[in-house]
């Protein structure tokens, strides 16, 4: 495995983020979620267990990953950028494109909108809607204050610092990502919260958490972008996800091409936890 950083640069301003690659043969490209504690290292399992038959390559992405990070309002417009851009020149379509939690409605735009990049999906426990309008059950005026005060360079850093506290963190993974309540402890635990320690990563984590990273603005509108990417397309998702996120997922069923497929453990983080049932699920729908 090779590992190198690459600059993007949009609207005059420059981000550095890092990507891994390895392999040779038909392009997987393994797109890790957004959220405060995502890396590319989370792709990693699947990374190794597909190398020996495909180019493998990982990125992090803008605002997120185990970089210093800008800050910047963050928003869909300059992902999808990254995303096609990256997808375009920085690694050869046409490619096989599997993205984990929020990257799934990013994949779907790609797909949608720049034909010929991305010729099979596999989606990994996709969610389109972040975790504060999936709580209130839309979005809401206050959340745009929640962004500015998180931006402040004074009382900013504090705020963030102690809602990535360790209780916090560790709280939000026994509900919601991962199924066993002691997976993420230890060395693994420390690494997480390694990663919200990087300077600038408050200001991408806020726009995720409230919803300002969302790529659509509805269950429909996601529906929408799987029925035009029109490519094969699988979806794999574990028996413990929570039931509001378990319910987007299991509503592209109604999407023509696409094919779901229900593991008998596993929540948000599937593939992290549970990275050989994973594996061995996208590599059974690639062989085909």
């Amino acid at each position: 495995m090779s590992t190198r950083t690459i600059r993007y640069s949009w609207n005059n301003t420059v981000t550095t983020v890092g990507m891994d690659e390895a392999g040779s043969g038909p392009s997987v490209v393994l797109l890790p979620a957004l959220s405060s504690i995502s890396t590319r290292v989370e792709m990693r399992p699947l990374f190794k267990t597909l190398a020996p038959e495909f180019r493998v390559s990982t990125v992090d992405w803008p605002g997120f990953g185990d970089l210093v990070r800008l800050r910047t309002d963050w928003s869909p417009p300059i992902l999808s950028s990254f995303l096609d851009w990256f997808l375009s020149e920085i690694v050869a379509p046409p490619h096989i494109v599997v993205a984990a939690g929020h990257a799934a409605s990013y994949a779907l735009y790609q797909a949608a909108h720049r034909h010929g990049t991305i010729e099979r999906l596999v989606l990994i426990a996709p969610t389109w809607r972040g975790p504060l309008p999936t709580m209130m059950g839309g979005q809401r005026p206050w959340f745009a204050r929640v962004r500015v005060v998180a931006d402040h360079r004074g009382i900013g850093p504090l705020l963030f610092r102690l809602n990535m506290s360790r209780l916090i963190v560790t709280r939000m993974a026994r509900e919601h990502v991962y199924e066993d309540p002691n997976w993420l402890s230890g060395d693994r635990l420390s690494a997480k919260l390694a990663v919200t320690r990087i300077p600038g990563a408050r200001h991408a984590s806020v726009r995720f958490v409230s919803g300002a990273l969302d790529r659509v603005a509805s269950r429909a509108a996601f529906l929408e972008l799987a029925r035009q990417a029109d490519l094969p397309m699988l979806v794999i998702y574990g028996d413990q996800t929570p039931p509001r996120s378990r319910a987007e997922m299991e509503a592209l069923a109604e999407v023509p091409g696409a094919e779901l497929k229900l593991l008998p453990h596993g929540k948000l983080s599937i593939h992290e936890e549970f990275p050989v049932s994973v594996a061995g699920a996208v590599r059974s729908f690639l062989s085909r």
